[in-house]
């Protein structure tokens, strides 16, 4: 075929005798009227950037940007970022699906109308309802299929408003609890429905109860409500352990620094019971059977405390945990009928020599290594709030009173004037059987009678004996440091909690890999100091799943410190963990 023109020359291109009205179609799907900078922020902290195109008021389409700025020469970009979720979510707001209408459980709204319609007040018809055992049951017992009645605004709120007085006038008003948008999502949202609450006496609870994603351990050991790693930090790590977490599907816009971070000389760690997306970036991935990572993790800790806390005593994980944990803190040992058991912590306000302090029964107290004199360390919880020396926040090795550093003694163990007493601890288990088979409760909890160091202390009530959370540390986990009692004999003891063997039984994993895991944890965190801005840090990722019900992850940093976590959305691969005996709660 010849494609010369009339006058002989030669072209690339020929006009076509067919129709192109076709291409019109295009041309209207990606016209708009003008476009607008946004980010989907309903459930997700991605923080992307898009360009939202805007037609007949319609979102039309959306484009990825990628105009984010650059951090440093030494760290990759945060491009791309983005996610399926994200370049389809203009389809939600036009779903036939999506909620545009207030909806109430019909058989609350009808028996709702039948006491109103006996003459009574909203108020009074509410509590009808819920003070009445049969009628709570019948639409409480509705719950989860379906049922539901469209309702006005005007009702919605009625309703709404007259379940809060009701139980203003009955229980109080601090038996309001409230949720408000998280203030990433929409500033004015969360203020308003915050001062609504606030006005009303209600307790405000934080987004982290309504996500489910709060990491706990972090106040415990910190005393801070989150510590969680930007994920440009991710880079930095050095070795990360990942559980219960898989990026790629939940951390899609972050998860490239996870491939990148390798460039960098780092290794990935994997817990999971499946080869999920998360693994194929992993180094080692640990095949664990679901729902046990708690119990790999102890075996780890076991590990930790045995040889970097006791055998060696590494200098920085020591000097870590007398700055930056409560293990130097005393705890009041309470008897029991197997022994003691671990009580509240010490307190200042139990001291005589502290008579008068400000806030003293928030203050837990140390004791001084070498001196046995009792201290109140600056920067606890009673420090916070105090009225006459404000600005004291931060926990130090200096005492409140004078101002003077000190070292607090971590370990009774050498202790010439302690002694060894017996303590109980929980072991939860066989507790339960496999998970979806255990009937009823399950089966209570066993004693471990373990031999601890304690110390005589004074108090306004008499004498008390004490000892350190890091002594009842080890007691929990099994490290026996010449202690009397129901201790492990080694690494290979399949009967006492929490060995590598003993790990081994429950989740599949062979105890040399835990053993493995421990030490390259622990030495990289010696190593590195936990330095991420140095570029050296063991990372620690958590899925909600594993991050709340639990408190495994607290010992693991505390015996092996280092420590910056990111949290990352719950893996659809990890059941609810089977419950392991970790360290009981101290009462503050």
């Amino acid at each position: 075929m010849s494609n010369n023109t009339e006058s002989g020359r030669f072209t690339w291109f020929k006009k076509a005798k067919e129709s192109r009205t076709w291409e019109k179609f295009y041309r209207d799907r990606w016209a708009h009227d003008y476009s607008v900078r946004t980010s989907h922020s309903v459930n997700c902290s991605g923080s992307c950037s898009w360009e939202v195109f805007v037609k007949d008021g319609i979102i039309c389409w959306e484009l990825q940007k990628v105009d984010w700025p650059q951090i440093n020469d030494e760290t990759p970009n945060y491009e791309p970022r983005g996610c399926q979720r994200g370049i389809s979510a203009s389809w939600y707001p036009y779903s036939p699906v999506r909620p545009k209408f207030p909806y109430i459980r019909k058989k609350l709204w009808n028996a709702y109308q039948r006491a109103k319609s006996k003459g009574m007040g909203p108020v009074e018809a509410w509590g009808s309802i819920v003070d009445d055992p049969k009628l709570s049951k019948s639409y409480k017992s509705a719950r989860g299929k379906a049922g539901w009645k469209r309702v006005t605004w005007d009702e919605s709120a009625e309703l709404i408003a007259a379940g809060q007085i009701h139980t203003i006038k009955k229980f109080g008003a601090d038996h309001i609890a409230a949720f408000s948008p998280i203030p990433a999502m929409s500033q004015v949202s969360f203020t308003s429905g915050q001062r609504y609450n606030q006005l009303m006496g209600g307790v405000m609870l934080s987004f982290y109860e309504w996500y489910h994603d709060l990491p706990h351990i972090m106040p415990w050991i910190w005393g801070d409500q989150t510590d969680v790693a930007e994920s440009a930090d991710w880079y930095q790590g050095t070795y990360w352990i990942v559980m219960g977490s898989n990026l790629p599907m939940t951390r899609t816009p972050d998860a490239h620094f996870a491939s990148e971070h390798k460039y960098n000389g780092g290794k990935i760690t994997n817990l999971s019971p499946d080869y999920s997306d998360i693994t194929k970036f992993a180094d080692l991935w640990v095949q664990i059977k679901e729902g046990t990572d708690n119990a790999f993790l102890n075996a780890c800790i076991h590990v930790i405390l045995k040889e970097y806390h006791h055998e060696r005593k590494s200098e920085y994980f020591q000097s870590y945990i007398k700055q930056y944990t409560n293990m130097p803190f005393l705890v009041i040992l309470d008897e029991g009928k197997d022994g003691y058991e671990n009580g509240r912590f010490l307190r200042a306000s139990d001291i005589k020599t502290f008579d008068g302090e400000e806030n003293a029964e928030w203050k837990p107290v140390q004791i001084e290594a070498g001196t046995d004199e009792i201290k109140i360390p600056t920067g606890t919880v009673g420090h916070r709030w105090e009225k006459e020396n404000t600005g004291r926040w931060n926990l130090t090795h200096q005492d409140s009173l004078t101002g003077e550093e000190f070292d607090p003694l971590l370990t009774f163990l050498d202790h010439d004037k302690a002694k060894e007493v017996s303590v109980a601890f929980p072991d939860f288990t066989n507790t339960y059987a496999e998970l979806g088979k255990t009937k009823s409760s399950g089966n209570a909890a066993i004693n471990r009678i373990r031999g601890v160091p304690a110390f005589e202390v004074e108090t306004n009530d008499g004498k008390v004996l004490v000892t350190t959370t890091f002594d009842l540390m080890m007691g929990q986990y099994g490290v026996s440091r010449g202690m009397s009692g129901e201790y492990p004999v080694d690494y290979d003891d399949t009967d006492e909690p929490f060995t590598p063997a003993w790990q081994e039984q429950e989740t599949g994993v062979s105890r040399e890999l835990a053993i493995r895991v421990a030490r390259e944890w622990a030495d990289n965190a010696e190593a590195t100091h936990g330095n991420l801005c140095l570029s050296q840090a063991p990372v620690f990722f958590i899925g909600t799943m594993v991050a709340h019900p639990h408190i495994v992850q607290r010992q693991l940093w505390a015996s092996s410190v280092d420590v910056r976590v990111a949290m990352g959305e719950a893996s659809p691969t990890t059941l609810e963990p089977k419950r392991y005996a970790t360290m009981q709660l101290l009462e503050c």
